[in-house]
C-alpha cells in the first residue's frame, strides 16, 4: 500500500467563506445542520421530511453530487455553563458533570465534479500535488451550482424541521484536522492502517458499507 503525507498533500486548495476548491478541480459548499429532537417526530413528519430533501434534490443540475455525513461521538459533559449558586442548582451541576452522551454533527456537502465522472482518477484521489492550472474562478458554471444548491437548503429550510447554515472556513479547517485526526484532542496523529480496523491515536475505526438501499 503507498503511504501519503496528508500534511504535505493536503486536500484542500482554497476556501472562501463555505466554498471548498479542491486539489483535484472539484468544487464543494459545505452546511451544518440543526436536526429535530429524538423521538419528537410523527409519522407524517418524517413522511413530509422525505418529501422536502425529494423535492430541494431533485432541482439540483445534472452531475451534483450530495454527501450527508453524521458524526457521532461519545463525549464526557462539561458543565460548566450550568448555574452553581443555589442547592438545587448545585445538585444538577454535579449530577451531570462528566456524564457520558453521544455528541451528534449532521453536515451537507454538495459536490460539483471537474470531470463528471465519479469514476475519474482526479474525482477518486484529491491528495495530489496541486497545479495552479486545475484551482476554478468563480466562473458561470460555478455560480449556477451555487446558485441552485442555495434554493435546495434554501427550500429545506422552509420546511421548518431542518435547519442548514453555511460552514465558515474555520470551522471547515477545525472540522477536516479533527476528521483526518480521528477526532483526537489536543494533539496530532498518524493514521495507522490495520488489515481489520484503522487506529489513528487513541481511537479505532471501522468502516460499513451499504450496497443497496434495502439495507
Amino acid at each position: 500500500m503507498n503511504k501519503i503525507n496528508l500534511s504535505s498533500y493536503k486536500p484542500i486548495a482554497d476556501i472562501q467563506d463555505n466554498i471548498i476548491f479542491a486539489n483535484n478541480g472539484n468544487v464543494v459548499l459545505c452546511y451544518e445542520g440543526n436536526l429535530p429532537e429524538i423521538y419528537s417526530l410523527s409519522e407524517k413528519d418524517f413522511e413530509d421530511m422525505h418529501g422536502a430533501w425529494f423535492q430541494a434534490l431533485k432541482s439540483l443540475s445534472v452531475g451534483t453530487v450530495v454527501h450527508k455525513q453524521d458524526i457521532y461521538l461519545k463525549k464526557s459533559y462539561s458543565s460548566e455553563q450550568l448555574a452553581n449558586s443555589t442547592f438545587l442548582e448545585k445538585a444538577t451541576h454535579d449530577h451531570f458533570k462528566g456524564r457520558e452522551y453521544m455528541e451528534h454533527r449532521c453536515l451537507l456537502f454538495f459536490i460539483l465534479t471537474k470531470n463528471r465522472a465519479l469514476n475519474n482518477p482526479k474525482y477518486v484521489n484529491p491528495f495530489r500535488k496541486i497545479s495552479k492550472s486545475i484551482i476554478r474562478e468563480l466562473d458561470d458554471s460555478v455560480q449556477r451550482f451555487i446558485g441552485s444548491v442555495s434554493d435546495s437548503v434554501s427550500f429545506i429550510n422552509n420546511s421548518r424541521k431542518m435547519e442548514f447554515l453555511p460552514l465558515e472556513a474555520k470551522g471547515i479547517e477545525q472540522l477536516t484536522n479533527g476528521y483526518f485526526n480521528g477526532f483526537n484532542e489536543g494533539f496530532d496523529t498518524d493514521i495507522l492502517l490495520d488489515k481489520k480496523s484503522v487506529n489513528i491515536g487513541e481511537n479505532y475505526f471501522d468502516a460499513l458499507a451499504i450496497n443497496s438501499e434495502l439495507c
